[in-house]
């Protein structure tokens, strides 16, 4: 089955699964609450069959979202020196992304990318321009059992050496066209060279969708 297709049954499942979260949310008639229930364990079965996991590793997978099911926010920081971008080689694929990763309760966007940044580079840095906000789902990462946004800021380094941290393995500056391979999951060597573009060009206005 292509990606595509995969995609769009976990699209479906996502979908059904906030259905019937908001419903539970906002419902008090028992009969309808059970009507809610039922659409959750059908969303699980869906998933589970999609991916072919048991149904109780597919229902972890949303147990966090409770309350009004709103998508999630993942921060994504460039730092460019010399026409070369920093990365991070993530100790979960083996694979490149520009470091980042889900935005904390009560951190401001900036403070959230300025922190992953420290933590997964070991650099302090700066958020100069929020470069674009993006829907994962409208641009060619594979498929996620979330609805993702993501924040991709330009920064700067202000302080330290780029140090591999407790969820990375390497860090390193590379050209803009001249990538290693890419946790696509996380970035696209597209979205890096248009980021890239940001930092020559601040004056671009941010990008969305």
């Amino acid at each position: 089955m292509t990606d595509d297709r995969i995609g769009q049954v976990i699209d479906w499942a996502r979908k059904v699964h906030a259905l019937a979260a908001n419903g539970l949310a906002f419902s008090a008639d028992p009969f309808d609450r059970e009507r809610y229930r039922e659409l959750q364990d059908l969303a699980r079965a869906l998933l589970a069959g999609e991916l072919d996991i048991p149904t109780e590793r597919a229902g972890a997978l949303w147990a966090g979202e409770t309350g009004y099911v709103t998508p999630k926010v993942d921060v994504r920081g460039a730092i460019f020196e010399d026409n070369r971008v920093l990365l991070v080689r993530e100790r979960a694929d083996g694979r490149w992304s520009l470091p980042g990763g889900w935005a904390d309760v009560n951190d401001a966007p900036s403070t959230a990318v300025v922190r992953e940044i420290r933590e997964e580079a070991g650099c302090a840095a700066r958020a100069v321009k929020l470069a674009a906000l993006i829907d994962r789902r409208r641009h060619p990462h594979p498929p996620s059992v979330h609805h993702i946004y993501k924040l991709m800021f330009i920064c700067v380094r202000t302080g330290g050496m780029p140090t591999a941290g407790a969820e990375t393995d390497a860090v390193d500056f590379f050209p803009v066209h001249a990538l290693p391979e890419l946790s696509t999951g996380r970035i696209l060597a597209s979205q890096i060279e248009r980021l890239h573009a940001h930092h020559l060009h601040p004056e671009l206005p941010s990008d969305f969708d």
